[in-house]
This record gives structure tokens, C-alpha cells and sequence, in this order.
């Protein structure tokens, strides 16, 4: 267990907010601490903005204290209202479930499950909530909360104060069932740290003082920042939706573009964020970014480091290799290979060829979508910004033959450069 390792989880930005941080700080010294992150499993995969408080829990990990993961199987029946402008819709515990499986397998990418006495928790909050009955809850729990206390909480307030807004008693008492969450894991597992967003800063308080009431214990509550972009928008939206952990929603490729295009302002934030690599080596990083931000070396490490994690090594290093190819990077044929076409296949406009061979490569461009016209295509030709497979096109009437296509009849096509097609000829 590593001194300091409260200090440590500030530094890297995972500690926005705590309570009591003093008396947090000694108890991080001086015992292994058991927190806990909850979400609530409305999809069966996480994306980026999971991300931050689970990376703070591996860091946690890491430093020799323990994490629990809570799946919200009975709190995600329900949807927590902080930051919503409307009510969710309510998923049925067969869904819930199966949400909940298909996250467990990206966990294991953080979390290490079996490795002594502070391997990972996975729960689920079902499992307590749906024994409860609602006497009981009321009885036990309820009466520790007064109105004028769930009225006063922020994400409440904007709620009630619009009139086009409204806020049903099942999310007004979304706070009592996740404080309850948090007296549970105490009495269970000695959980004594719960960590969320910013935004869950207000259902944290709540179970921070129903401990204090029922048992007479002090436990703590610690948050990060949410993060937004330059533009205003919340941090791992797209315009496609969300950048998903799962390959089949977003693909490593994408998943490794998402984090080449980030801002020059927040990458050595997302690097401390994101990865496992020492504060000193981000710090070279960004030395040698500030000197050439052009090349975005930072956002390529950033990248690499972060689809690694999630997709494993290989994924990384096909996603990089066709950023690389896509972008401008020098290249030879055998970069090409059958299992990079089929991921270029994937990210980039495809389309079979039936032709016989030769034909003209003008034909072929308007075939791919590459020009509007042959005439169209004949001028891109002579422009010179036509290539295939790594080799500028200059001739107009130029006619594609077997020889030019790679293996498995395969052949990249780039107009400008920006624009490329995948194509592949078939008899």
C-alpha cells in the first residue's frame, strides 16, 4: 500500500472534490481503503465517460486498496435524475441483467478480480434492494431524510422551478435507495469511500449521513470533474452518439481516432486520466508536443496507451497502423495486408469490383464514388492527387490490370488527402 495515495489519485485529476480530505488523507496511510463506484447498466457496454471513475478505481487498485464496482440492477429499474431533463425509461430486470453481463468482461481490462485481498468486487445492488420491502425501507431508511433536505439538492430544484420539466417520486427517491447502497457495502464489506462524477456529489452527502445517523460512522465521499470539450459538449459524444468500450458499437479504429482528435488543451489532462504511465513521462511527453503540437505526437501516445487497455495490444496496433496509412504516414504494400484491408474495409467507403480487367481507372474511381463522372475522374487524374496503393496515378486513360491488386484482390484508392476507398475485385 503506497503513502500518499489520495495525493496521488488528486494529482491525476481523479479527485475533484472530498469530504473531510484531512482525516481521508490519514486513512489512506494508514489502512487499505475499500471504495466503491457505482453505474447504472442501462446498455450492455460502457463508453467514455465511465471511464474516469473506473480508471480511479484501478488507479485506487493499484496503489494497494481495494475497489468494489456496484451495478445499479435494482437503482438502474429507477434512473438516477442528477443532470437529466426528463425521467429515463424504466428497464425491466431481465434487460438490467443482461446489461449487466455484458459489462463484466470489459471490468477485467481495469480491475484485477483475483489478486489476494484487494482484488475487485463486482455486485449488484439488486441483490439487496430487491429483498427490501417497502415498509421496511420507508421504516429504516426513509425516515432519516427529511423533504425539505431532497428538495433543497440541486438536480431537484431545476426540476420542479420548470414548469416544462417534471420529477416523479420514483427519481425523487432515487438518493435514499443509493445512500442505502452505501450503508450496505459498509456493513458488508467495510467500504468507507464512495466515488461517482460531480454530479453525484449530492446522492454521495446523502449516504455519507445516513451512516452517520443509523450506525454512527464516518465514511467520505469523493468526486471528479465531468468532463466537456472546447465546444460545450460532454466529453466522449460524437456526432455518431457515444464512443462505446465495446468494438461491436465502436470500433478499435474509431475508438483509437476518437482519442487522436483530442484538443491540444486537455491532452496531458486525458493522458493522467487515461493511462497508467508516470506523471514525469507525460511530462516529456508534453514537453516535446509543445515544441511540434503539429505532429500530435501526445494524442497519438494518448491513443495507443488507451485503445491498448480496451482492446488489447493487437487492436491498438492494426488501429494505428490504419490511422497511419488513412493520414498520410509513408507506407509500402505490405502495410496492406488482407487483415488491414478488412479493417479499412470497415472504417472507409468499400465496393466490389466485377469488372473484366483491364478496365480504365477512371470508370473504376466513378464506380467507388471517388468522381461524379469520367470526366470528373480524368481531371482528378491529371491534377495529380489520384493514387493506388501508396502510387500517384498520372496517366488519364491509365487502365487498372491484375498486377496492381494486392492480395485477395484488394486495392486502396486515394483522392486528395483526405478522401479514400477501399475496393476489391472479384471474378
Amino acid at each position: 500500500m503506497e503513502q500518499g495515495g489520495l495525493n496521488i489519485l488528486k494529482q491525476r485529476g481523479y479527485i475533484d472534490w472530498c469530504s473531510h480530505p484531512e482525516e481521508l488523507e490519514r486513512l489512506f496511510d494508514e489502512e487499505k481503503v475499500t471504495a466503491y463506484v457505482g453505474f447504472d447498466p442501462t446498455a450492455d457496454s460502457l463508453h467514455v465517460g465511465h471511464l474516469i471513475p473506473l480508471m480511479g478505481l484501478a488507479w485506487l487498485q493499484k496503489l494497494g486498496h481495494r475497489p468494489i464496482l456496484l451495478a445499479g440492477g435494482g437503482t438502474g429499474m429507477i434512473g438516477d435524475p442528477s443532470g437529466k431533463n426528463k425521467e429515463r425509461n424504466l428497464l425491466s430486470i431481465d434487460v438490467i441483467r443482461k446489461n449487466v453481463e455484458g459489462v463484466k468482461k470489459q471490468l477485467a481490462h481495469f480491475v484485477n478480480f483475483d489478486c489476494g485481498d484487494n482484488s475487485a468486487l463486482l455486485l449488484n445492488n439488486y441483490d439487496w434492494l430487491g429483498e427490501i420491502s417497502f415498509l421496511d425501507f420507508l421504516r429504516d431508511v426513509g425516515k432519516y431524510f427529511s423533504v425539505n433536505y431532497m428538495i433543497a439538492k440541486e438536480h431537484v430544484k431545476s426540476r420542479l422551478n420548470d414548469p416544462d420539466k417534471t420529477l416523479s417520486f420514483t427519481e425523487f427517491s432515487y438518493t435514499l435507495l443509493q445512500a442505502y447502497d452505501f450503508l450496505h457495502l459498509n456493513r458488508a464489506y467495510g467500504c468507507k469511500l464512495q466515488m461517482g462524477g460531480n454530479d453525484q456529489q449530492g446522492n454521495i452527502v446523502s449516504g455519507i449521513d445516513l451512516l452517520r445517523k443509523v450506525d454512527g460512522k464516518q465514511v467520505y465521499g469523493g468526486t471528479n470533474p465531468l468532463l466537456l470539450t472546447s465546444s460545450g459538449t460532454k466529453f466522449g459524444k460524437t456526432e455518431g452518439g457515444a464512443v462505446w468500450l465495446d468494438r461491436e458499437r465502436t470500433s478499435p479504429y474509431r475508438f483509437y481516432q476518437f482519442w487522436v482528435n483530442s484538443e491540444d488543451s486537455s491532452v496531458e489532462k486525458l493522458m493522467k486520466l487515461f493511462t497508467f504511465m508516470p506523471l514525469e513521462k507525460i511530462a516529456e511527453i508534453m514537453d516535446k508536443h509543445t515544441a511540434s503540437p503539429e505532429l500530435r505526437e501526445a494524442q497519438k501516445i494518448l491513443a495507443f496507451e488507451i485503445t491498448s487497455l480496451v482492446h488489447g495490444r493487437e487492436n491498438a496496433e492494426m488501429a494505428k497502423r490504419a490511422s497511419d496509412i488513412l493520414f498520410g504516414a509513408e507506407f509500402d504494400l505490405q502495410d496492406l495486408s488482407p487483415d488491414m484491408m478488412k479493417t479499412l474495409e470497415s472504417e472507409v467507403p468499400f465496393c466490389r469490383l466485377r469488372s473484366e480487367l483491364p478496365t480504365a481507372i477512371a470508370d473504376v474511381m466513378v464506380v467507388a464514388g471517388a468522381a461524379s463522372s469520367k470526366g470528373d475522374a480524368k481531371r482528378l487524374i491529371k491534377g495529380g492527387g489520384v493514387s493506388i496503393n501508396g502510387a500517384k496515378i498520372s496517366d488519364d486513360r491509365g487502365e487498372l490490370d491484375r498486377g496492381m491488386l494486392l492480395q485477395d484482390g484488394y486495392l486502396f484508392l486515394k483522392v486528395g488527402k483526405k478522401r479514400f476507398f477501399v475496393l476489391r475485385h472479384e471474378e
